[in-house]
């Protein structure tokens, strides 16, 4: 995988923002945190924390899913 786009201290706002097909993957973590009025001063991390999720396994995987390779891990969220 190329360099992480996204970082755990990047605003979950900032995140859907730069990378629109981001949205897909929280949406399908469970995750509509951008909807919510705390994604405008959350980071990905405390949005994470808030929903039971780790944080550096969801940046991970996320990083995987917006470069279209195959994660490391198997608890990725169905499609």
């Amino acid at each position: 995988m190329n360099e992480p786009k996204i970082t755990k201290s990047m605003g979950i706002l900032e995140a859907v923002e730069k990378y629109p097909e981001s949205q897909r993957y929280f949406l399908m973590a469970g995750m509509s945190c951008f909807g919510c009025m705390a994604a405008q001063f959350e980071n990905i991390e405390e949005g994470c924390l808030a929903h039971g999720i780790d944080p550096d396994v969801f940046v991970r995987n996320l990083n995987f899913f917006l470069s279209g390779e195959k994660p490391t891990e198997t608890n990725l969220p169905r499609s």
